[in-house]
C-alpha cells in the first residue's frame, strides 16, 4: 500500500479531498477541487521528527507537503485525529516506516521557525516575540489586512458587510463602550497600526496615545497619522505598555494585547491599567479566549513556533475575575466568536488574491505560514475551539460607576 492509502487508513475512507503521494499512490476523492500532495519523503521525515501538528506544519511550510485548492476547505474536510485514535497495529507500522525516513532523509527546521529565549514575558523576550510576528513587512500586512490595517476581530453589522465596514464598526463599538467624547484622553495598549487612536481622534475628538512593541507598526502609524492630519490629537509610540509614564486617562482600550500577556501576569496587567485611569474611567479589553477552563493557556506548537511566540489564551471567566480582583467593576461582556470567523475569511481571501505580491514581500515560507494559520483559526472559531470576548470594566469613583442605568452602546 502506498503512502496515500496509509493516510486514508488513518483519516478514514470517506474523504472529500484527494490525497496524492510522491510514490505515485492516490486515495480519497479523485479529481476533487482540493488535493493534499505529499511531495517528498522529507514530509514523512518531518512527521517522524515531530509527530502531530508541528511536524505537519514544518512539512507544509518547507514545501514538502502541498495543499492544492482552498486551504480552509482542506482543513475542514479532515477529521480531528490524534495518534491515540490510530489503531495500535497501524501505529506500530507507522513508527517503523517513519523511523526509516527520518534516518535516510534528515530534515532542517524551516528558518522562519522562532525559538524564544530569555525569561518568559520579560520585556526583552516580549519585544522579540512581538517583533517576530509583526515586523515582517508593512506591505505584506497591507496585502492581508486591507486598507484599515487592523489586525483584530472586526464586528459585522450584517452578514454581507465588507471587511472595512466591519473594522469601522468594531472601532466605533469600542469607542461607544468607552463613552468617548471630545477632549478626553485615551490610552490604547498594543495599538497595532494605530487604527483605534486614529478613529477616536477623527470621530470623537479624543486625544489618543497608542503604544506598540513593533517598530514597523509604529512607523506606519506615525506616517498615517500625519497624512490624515491627526497629529494634534493622535500619537503612536514604539514602547512597552509597562513603560508609559502618563496617567489620568479617561479610557483605556486593549484590543488584541491580552493574548501576549500571560496568565501569571494578568493581575499586574489589569492593576497597571487601572492605575492609568481617572476615577470613573473605563477599560475595554478585547481578546481571543478559550471556550472553557479545562484547556491549557499556552498555545499549540505550530502557533507558538510560527505565529505568536509565548501566546497564552485564558477563558473569559479568568479574565473577568482578574479584572474584578484588580480594581475594575465589570459592567458588560460579549462573545464575538462568529465575527472573528468572518474576519479571517476575508483575510484569507485577501492573501489568496494577493498571493504573488505577498510571497515577494515576505518570502514563500512566511506566506505559507499565514495561509495555514488563518485558515486553521477560521475553523477554530467556527467550531468553538476558540472565542473572542470584549469585557468592559470601570474604575469606580467611590461607589459611582458613572454609567447610565442601561448601556448606550
Amino acid at each position: 500500500m502506498g503512502w496515500a492509502g496509509v493516510f486514508e487508513r488513518i483519516l478514514g475512507g470517506d474523504l472529500s479531498v484527494e490525497i496524492r503521494a510522491f510514490d505515485g499512490s492516490r486515495a480519497g476523492a479523485a479529481g476533487a477541487d482540493v488535493c493534499v500532495e505529499v511531495r517528498s519523503p522529507l514530509a514523512l521525515s518531518h512527521l517522524a521528527n515531530a509527530p502531530g501538528e508541528l511536524g505537519l506544519a514544518r512539512a507544509y511550510v518547507s514545501g514538502a507537503l502541498e495543499v492544492h485548492g482552498d486551504m480552509y476547505g482542506a482543513l475542514a474536510a479532515f477529521p480531528s485525529v490524534t495518534l491515540n485514535d490510530v489503531p495500535a497495529d497501524l501505529r506500530r507500522e507507522l513508527f517503523f516506516k517513519l523511523a526509516g525516513y527520518r534516518f535516510w532523509w534528515p530534515v532542517r527546521v524551516p528558518e522562519v521557525e522562532h525559538r524564544s529565549r530569555g525569561w518568559r514575558h520579560s520585556k526583552h523576550r516580549d519585544s522579540q516575540s512581538i517583533s517576530y510576528h509583526y515586523d515582517v513587512s508593512n506591505r505584506f500586512y497591507e496585502h492581508v489586512l486591507g486598507p484599515s490595517m487592523t489586525y483584530t476581530c472586526a464586528v459585522y453589522p450584517e452578514q454581507d458587510a465588507t471587511l472595512e465596514q466591519a473594522q469601522f464598526t468594531k472601532h466605533d463599538l469600542v469607542a461607544r463602550k468607552l463613552d468617548l467624547s471630545e477632549g478626553q484622553r485615551l490610552l490604547d495598549v498594543g495599538c497595532g497600526w494605530g487604527g483605534m487612536v486614529m478613529h477616536a481622534a477623527e470621530h470623537y475628538g479624543v486625544r489618543g496615545l497608542g503604544v506598540t512593541l513593533s517598530r514597523q507598526q509604529a512607523q506606519w502609524a506615525q506616517k498615517a497619522i500625519a497624512e490624515r492630519g491627526l497629529a494634534d490629537l493622535a500619537e503612536v509610540r514604539y514602547m512597552d505598555y509597562r513603560d508609559v509614564p502618563e496617567t489620568g486617562f479617561d479610557a483605556v482600550s486593549s484590543i488584541g494585547l491580552t493574548e501576549h500577556i500571560g496568565l501569571k501576569q494578568l493581575p499586574h496587567y489589569f492593576s497597571f491599567l487601572q492605575n492609568k485611569l481617572v476615577p470613573g474611567g473605563r477599560l475595554l479589553n478585547h481578546c481571543i479566549t478559550r471556550p472553557h477552563g479545562q484547556q491549557r493557556a499556552r498555545t499549540g506548537k505550530f502557533i507558538g513556533r510560527y505565529v505568536f511566540p509565548d501566546g497564552e489564551l485564558e477563558p473569559v471567566g479568568t479574565l473577568v475575575s482578574a479584572m474584578n480582583d484588580n480594581g475594575f467593576e465589570v459592567r458588560h461582556e460579549e462573545n464575538l466568536r462568529e465575527h472573528y470567523a468572518l474576519t479571517l475569511a476575508h483575510w484569507c481571501e485577501n492573501l489568496d488574491r494577493n498571493w504573488s505580491a505577498a510571497v515577494a514581500e515576505a518570502g514563500h515560507a512566511r506566506a505559507r505560514v499565514w495561509r495555514l494559520y488563518m485558515a486553521a483559526c477560521r475553523l477554530g472559531f467556527e467550531r468553538n475551539n476558540i472565542q473572542l470576548h470584549q469585557v468592559l470594566g470601570v474604575k469606580l469613583d467611590g461607589t459611582d460607576a458613572r454609567m447610565p442605568l442601561r448601556p448606550a452602546f
